[in-house]
């Protein structure tokens, strides 16, 4: 394999810092002496605005509550992939407040310690190989889409390191790029003083030890949607980002990239990711009982998988308009 091994697991400890430099702990609800009465007409008009921009977008109302806009993104599109990001600014600008998904916070120590031990992290321990692990119908599956390698050194690859490499190569990631659209949506924040919110925090060192820590049967799940990734083929990537601009929730939601962004480390750590459900719910409780618009921006999947956010949010006797994510 021709990509460094240790340098994807830092990239991907890198990407948990946002373009946003925003508290966690910064205070989003307006100040009463500064609070505007949006009239329906003017929340519709948010709303239809925000919708030009092209991603899967809901209302969420409750009785006489306040209204958020939620924004359902993805984190890579191919490279010639285009979508409106105007549209999502000028949203921005009328709102009251903008929520974003948990803040990740890596050190350079949460850095130096991939790179310490990047051998744990790039290989199975104690020399063990793959079919040590696998069932016989994985490992099949494996040595299939391993078949073009020049060397057998992948079955003492590490799972997650493999899986990284399957999606990248196989599953036409390598040729991708991430939309932005947090970077977009802070700008505009930035520019219109409209203030904004991270719903939480993920901390590098947590990540960091889960990643050195955990068993290689941790990782399995991951392995077995990147090989469904590869197996889908090359176009995996792009597809799932037609069916994003199609406002296709399910679509999305059926992809295989879709699943392995989901539960692979470092977002699919199994303490993040049911954590991430649950402060998105806080959160938009809590913005949703002050006056105004929030415009919220959160992953697809997070929202519109079976038990994820919206499910939450119709349980707890919310309102929802927009795409269909069942």
């Amino acid at each position: 394999m021709k990509t460094s091994l240790a340098r994807l697991a830092v990239s991907l400890l890198l990407s948990l810092s946002p373009a946003t430099a925003l508290a966690v702990t910064q205070d989003y609800s307006v100040d009463p002496a500064n609070r505007t009465d949006e009239t329906p007409s003017q929340v519709e008009e948010i709303v239809v605005v925000a919708r030009r921009a092209g991603l899967p977008i809901w209302t969420v109302r409750r009785g006489d509550e306040g209204v958020l806009i939620l924004a359902g993104m993805i984190r890579e599109v191919p490279d010639d992939f285009e979508w409106r990001p105007a549209a999502l600014e000028d949203a921005v600008s009328r709102s009251t407040r903008v929520l974003f998904p948990q803040e990740g916070k890596a050190s350079p120590a949460d850095i130096f310690r991939i790179i310490w031990r990047s051998r744990t992290i790039a290989f199975l321990p104690n020399d063990t190989r793959a079919a040590d692990y696998l069932s016989a119908e994985d490992m099949a599956r494996l040595t299939t889409l391993m078949a073009g390698e020049r060397s057998d050194n992948w079955q003492r690859t590490s799972f997650l390191m493999t899986a990284i490499t399957l999606i990248k190569e196989q599953g036409g990631e390598k040729d991708s790029k991430s939309p932005r659209i947090e970077r977009a949506v802070e700008r505009a924040a930035r520019r219109a003083g409209v203030k904004t919110h991270h719903i939480g925090v993920v901390r590098g060192n947590e990540l960091v030890e889960t990643l050195i820590s955990a068993p290689p049967q941790t990782h399995i799940p991951c392995l077995d949607a990147a090989m469904s990734v590869a197996e889908y083929g090359p176009t995996a990537v792009a597809d799932r980002a037609a069916a994003w601009s199609r406002l296709d929730v399910k679509g999305v939601l059926a992809s295989p990239v879709d699943l392995a962004m989901d539960v692979c480390w470092p977002w699919g750590d199994p303490e993040v990711r049911p954590r991430a459900r649950a402060e998105w719910v806080n959160a938009i409780s809590t913005a949703i009982a002050d006056e105004g618009v929030t415009l919220a921006i959160a992953p697809v999947r997070t929202l519109g998988e079976e038990g994820g956010v919206l499910d939450m949010l119709v349980a707890a006797g919310f309102e929802i308009d927009g795409p269909d994510w069942k």
